[in-house]
């Protein structure tokens, strides 16, 4: 957990390292998966415009306690790399934009800015292998794709893999209503099978 100045329980894995600002949302996003945000505060619009003028990213975070709007949160220590895909002026004002999850990493170290901005030194996580969707878990995929009929999953235009099990649990991780605990503990997961067993015993005790 982070709180301006964080103190990780992650151990470094050997990936490469990059300072990037910290943007904790209270929403998750996974790799290959898409967010639309819209920026009011000075400190979020000045660092789309940083972000955009160097190609580079930022990293979202889920929040564990505090708001979005908050001088000061605390948020989770394994999140995703994002790029900007898209951005528009809004009529309300507000700068909409669309990210796109690159990669998860985790964060190493963070401090906030006199800007009240959060950055970090963050170190990109292996790749999750490349497993198909196991013909038992088609329910999975069913309940995935009766979310995207929702008007506001469909305007997200996601492109997915059904016949991926990343794809699958990321998603899934992403669209169900779960509790914030639930959804990280989804998140860290390296075995992609895994995160699938997880979310069918999830949804079952939903139902």
């Amino acid at each position: 957990m982070a709180d301006g100045c964080c103190n990780p329980s992650v151990p470094a894995t050997g990936g490469a390292v990059m300072r990037v600002p910290l943007f904790p949302l209270n929403s998750l996003i996974l790799p290959r998966g898409r967010m639309s945000l819209q920026l009011f505060e000075p400190r979020y619009v000045d660092m789309l415009s940083r972000c955009l003028r160097h190609d580079r990213g930022f990293v979202v975070v889920l929040i564990r306690d505090g708001q979005e709007t908050s001088p000061t949160c605390a948020f989770y220590d394994i999140g995703t790399y994002v790029r900007v895909v898209d951005f528009k002026s809004m009529d309300n004002g507000m700068l909409g934009i669309t990210v796109a999850g690159e990669a998860k990493v985790a964060v190493l170290d963070c401090w906030r800015r006199e800007d009240g901005l959060n950055e970090g030194d963050v170190e990109w996580l292996m790749d999750e292998p490349a497993i198909p969707t196991p013909s038992f878990h088609e329910e999975l995929v069913s309940v995935l794709r009766a979310l995207l009929q929702h008007p506001s999953i469909r305007e997200m235009e996601l492109d997915i893999d059904y016949s991926d099990s990343r794809d699958v649990g990321w998603r899934l991780t992403e669209l169900l209503p779960l509790e914030k605990n639930d959804k990280q503990r989804l998140a860290e997961m390296v075995d992609p099978l895994e995160r699938l067993e997880s979310l069918h015993d999830i949804i079952d005790a939903l139902e």
